[in-house]
C-alpha cells in the first residue's frame, strides 16, 4: 500500500495526540474513578498546576514509545526486525534504574524483570515470556503503552504493525498483554485509512487469537456500548466484570485496555470527549489516555486535536526522551514525527524525505510547529508578545516593544529546572549545543512592522547557582518592515557550565515597535571546542550534563570528575550524534580497575569505541557494539595505579587514533560516524581534572 500524501502530518498528530495523554494522565495515575470525580471533577483539560506538578515530564510511555524504534535504525530497517534485537536496544538505551523504565523491582515491575533476563543473558522473547516470568509478571500493561512507535511507521499497514508490535511487546510481556498490544498497533496503523471504528476493532482482532480474553473484552463492550450513550454505565460495567479486583499485579492489561476500547467507542471521532472518559475512568491515566490520543490524532488528524481547548500551546512540542543517548533526551514532537515517518517510508520501499530548510535544527515546517518555544519570561518581558507557528516559521508578534523591554522566546537544549519538582522518572540528558558551535538563525520583519528592531541570538547557561544566565550576542541586526537578516555567532565560553536553552529575542533602541518578526530557522554547525570540569559554585546541573551509568560520581574529590564502578564498565557520556570528527584530551588516572580511559562516537551505552589503558599493561583501541567487544589496535604500556597521565583520542572520517606520552595506536573501523564523548571504566575508579573536546 502507497503512503497517504497526508502521512508526515498524520504521524505527527499520533505524536502530539500520544503526549496530550501522558501529559492530561501523569498527574493523577492509578488514583480510582470516585477519587477523580471527589477531587479534581470530570478531566476536561491539564490538571497538572492543581496537583503542583510541571506539565512537561519524563514518563515511560513516552520514553519507551520512541526509544525502542531505534531498533530499526540500528539493527536494519525491516518489518522481520526480531525481539532479540528489540532487546539489545533494551540494553542499549536503559540505563539501570535510571531511565525509561518504571524500576520496581524483580517480580514487581514487568519491564525491570524483563531488563534484568536481558543483563543475565536470556535473550528476548525468553526475557518477557510467561515460561520465565509467570502469567501475572507476563500479562501487566507495559507491551501496550510502548506500542505506538510501530504503528506510527506501518501506515495503511495492520500486518506489519502487528509484527513488529509482537515482536516489541514480547521483549518484556506475553499472553494476553502481546495481544492487547498487537490489537492496538494494528488499530492505530488502520486508522491512517479508516475512520470507521467498527472497521478498526475488527482490522485489531484479525491479528489476534478469537478465543482470547482480549477479544472476548472487545465484544463485550461492544455489546455493552451499542445504542448507550452513558459511558459512566459502561465504565461501571467494566469494573464490575474487568476490574482490578479480578486481574493481579500492580496493573494489569485487561482493566485498562477495556477502559481504551470503552473510550473510543463512546467517543469514536471526538479527541477531548475521549480523553475526558479515559482520564475520568481511572486506573493507569497516562497510559490509557496517551495510547487512546495516538490513534485518535492519526485518525482525525491536526484538525481533531484543535476542534476542542488549546492542547497544543502549552506544550508546545516540548518532549523528553531520558536513555543512555542523551543527546537526542531533549526533543519535540516535530523531530520525532519527521523521524518515524521516514522510517516508515523506508519500510514501504519509498523515498524518504530531506530534512527542511538543509536540516536545519528548529525549522517550523509542520503546521503550528514552535518546536519547544516559548516567551521568556522575566522583569524586563514584553507584556504583549505571543510564539506561534505558521508551518512556515516561528510567528513573534510583540506590540509596544521600547527601551526597558524585551521581547525573548527561547526553547530547551538540556535539562530544565523544572527536572527538579519531577515524580518517579529521572531524567539522563546531555546539552545539544556546546561553546565553540556556530549558530545561526534567519529572520523576516513583515510588511506591517512598525519601528525598528533588534535582533539577536540568546543563550542561557546554568550558573553557580543553578540559576538561568543569559548570554546575548554581541551585535545584532536591525530590522525594519520588509527586511531579512542572518544572525551569526560562535557560543562562547560558559564558565564550563551547561547550556539549557537558546533563542532569539527582540529589542528597540528608541521609539515603539510593534509587529511580527518572523524565525525562519535556527541551528547549528560544527563540533564544539569545549573543556569539561567542575565549576565553580555549589550547583549540580553541571553534573547532570553527563549521562551517566556508573555507581557513583563525585563531585567532591580533588579531582574534577571521579568516576567509580562496582560491577562491569560504567560511562559517563556527554555530546550528540552531530559530534563527528572530533579529538578528545583529558589528563587522566586510574586508581583501581581492570582497565580506563576515554569513549568516542558513543550511541548508547553498548555502542562506541573506547582508547584505554588496562592493568595488565597495554594501550588499546575497542569497539564495543553490543555483547562484543572488538580490540582493534594495541601496544604494550604500563601505567600503575595513582599514576597520571595525559591520554588524547581521535575519531576523523573511519580513523582512530590515541597517544600517551610517546605511544601512538591508529586503527580503521566505520561503525559508527558519530557521538558523544567520554570516560569508562570497569570495576574501579577513574579521574581526571579536565576533558577538552576539540574538532580535528
Amino acid at each position: 500500500m502507497s503512503i497517504p500524501a497526508d502521512y508526515t502530518h498524520r504521524v505527527y498528530a499520533g505524536v502530539l495526540g500520544k503526549l496530550i495523554g501522558v501529559y492530561l494522565g501523569r498527574p493523577f495515575e492509578n488514583w480510582r474513578y470516585k477519587d477523580i470525580l471527589q477531587k479534581l471533577g470530570p478531566i476536561e483539560y491539564y490538571v497538572h498546576d492543581r496537583l503542583g506538578d510541571p506539565l512537561i515530564v519524563t514518563d515511560d510511555d513516552i520514553a519507551g514509545t520512541f526509544t525502542f524504534p531505534r531498533a530499526l535504525d540500528d539493527y536494519g530497517i525491516s518489518p522481520d526486525l526480531s525481539a532479540e534485537d528489540i532487546g539489545k536496544a533494551w540494553l542499549n538505551y536503559i540505563i539501570e534504574e535510571r531511565s525509561i523504565l518504571w524500576w520496581g523491582g524483580a517480580g514487581n515491575s514487568t519491564e525491570h524483570t524483563a531488563w534484568l533476563n536481558l543483563a543475565r543473558g536470556i535473550k528476548a522473547p525468553a526475557s518477557g515470556s510467561i515460561e520465565t516470568n509467570g502469567a501475572t509478571v507476563a500479562e501487566q500493561i507495559g507491551a501496550q503503552i510502548f506500542i505506538d512507535g510501530w504503528a506510527l511507521v506501518s501506515p495503511g499497514n495492520p500486518a506489519q504493525a502487528a509484527k513488529l508490535a509482537r515482536a516489541a511487546g514480547s521483549v518484556s510481556h506475553d499472553g494476553e498483554a502481546v495481544h492487547a498490544a498487537v490489537l492496538w498497533a494494528a488499530m492505530e496503523a488502520e486508522a491512517f485509512v479508516s475512520r470507521d471504528v467498527d472497521h478498526l476493532l475488527d482490522t485489531g482482532l484479525s491479528h489476534i487469537p478469537a478465543d482470547c480474553l482480549i477479544a472476548r473484552l472487545v465484544a463485550d463492550i461492544r455489546a455493552w456500548t451499542s445504542g448507550n450513550e452513558d459511558w459512566e454505565a459502561t465504565r461501571q460495567k467494566i469494573e464490575d466484570n474487568y476490574g482490578y479486583d479480578k486481574y493481579p499485579g500492580n496493573c494489569h492489561v485487561v482493566p485498562n485496555h477495556a477502559l481504551m476500547i470503552m473510550a473510543l467507542l463512546h467517543a469514536p471521532h471526538d479527541f477531548q470527549r475521549g480523553q475526558m472518559i479515559v482520564n475520568t475512568s481511572g486506573w493507569d491515566t497516562d497510559c490509557n489516555a496517551g495510547n487512546l490520543g495516538c490513534l485518535h490524532g492519526i485518525m482525525l488528524g491536526l484538525d481533531g486535536l484543535e476542534a476542542g481547548p488549546d492542547w497544543r500551546g502549552p506544550m508546545a512540542d516540548r518532549l523528553y526522551i531520558s536513555s543512555a543517548d542523551g543527546g537526542r533526551s531533549i526533543t519535540d514532537a516535530v523531530e520525532i514525527a519527521l523521524w518515524l515517518a521516514n522510517l516508515g517510508r523506508t519500510l514501504a520501499g519509498e523515498a524518504i524525505v530531506p530534512a527542511p530548510k538543509q536540516g536545519a535544527t528548529f525549522h517550523f515546517s509542520l503546521p503550528g510547529s514552535v518546536q519547544g518555544f516559548r516567551p521568556q519570561p522575566g522583569e524586563t518581558a514584553l507584556e504583549h508578545f505571543t510564539v506561534t507557528g505558521t508551518g512556515e516559521a516561528l510567528a513573534l508578534d510583540f506590540t509596544a516593544l521600547a527601551p526597558g523591554r524585551q521581547a525573548a522566546a527561547t526553547t530547551p537544549v538540556f535539562t530544565p529546572v523544572d527536572v527538579l519538582k519531577m515524580r518517579t522518572y529521572d531524567l539522563m540528558a546531555s546539552p545539544r549545543l556546546h561553546p565553540g558551535q556556530r549558530l545561526s538563525a534567519v529572520v523576516r520583519a513583515e510588511a506591517g512592522l512598525s519601528g525598528t528592531v533588534e535582533a539577536k541570538l540568546r543563550i542561557r547557561h546554568y550558573g553557580a547557582d543553578d540559576k538561568l544566565v543569559e548570554i546575548d550576542m554581541p551585535d545584532g541586526k536591525m530590522l525594519s518592515a520588509g527586511d531579512e537578516a542572518v544572525l551569526e555567532w560562535t557560543v562562547p565560553d560558559t564558565g564550563y557550565q551547561p547550556i539549557a536553552e537558546v533563542g532569539l529575542v527582540l529589542t528597540a533602541r528608541s521609539g515603539r515597535a510593534s509587529g511580527r518578526l518572523l524565525l525562519d530557522r535556527l541551528t547549528w554547525t560544527g563540533c564544539p571546542d569545549v573543556t569539561f570540569r567542575r565549576p565553580a559554585g555549589a550547583g549540580d546541573f553541571w553534573r547532570r550534563a553527563w549521562v551517566s551509568n556508573v555507581h557513583f560520581f563525585s563531585k567532591h574529590f580533588p579531582q574534577d570528575i571521579r568516576i567509580s564502578q562496582n560491577r562491569g564498565a560504567g560511562l559517563i557520556l556527554q555530546g550528540t550524534r552531530d559530534w563527528t570528527d572530533y579529538a578528545v584530551e583529558a589528563d587522566l588516572m586510574l586508581h583501581l580497575g581492570t582497565y580506563g580511559g576515554l569513549v568516542l562516537r558513543a550511541q548508547g551505552q553498548r555502542r562506541y569505541y573506547a582508547a584505554r589503558i588496562t592493568r595488565d599493561g597495554e594501550l588499546q583501541l575497542v569497539k564495543r557494539r553490543d555483547d562484543t567487544e572488538e580490540v582493534l589496535a594495541r601496544a604494550t604500556l604500563s601505567i600503575p595505579f595513582e599514576t597520571g597521565f595525559q591520554m588524547v583520542a581521535q575519531a576523523e572520517g573511519d580513523r582512530l587514533a590515541v597517544t600517551v606520552g610517546a605511544v601512538s595506536l591508529e586503527a580503521r573501523d566505520g561503525s559508527f560516524a558519530g557521538g558523544a564523548a567520554g570516560m569508562e571504566v570497569h570495576e574501579g575508579a577513574l579521574s581526571s581534572t579536565h576533558i577538552r573536546i576539540r574538532p580535528v
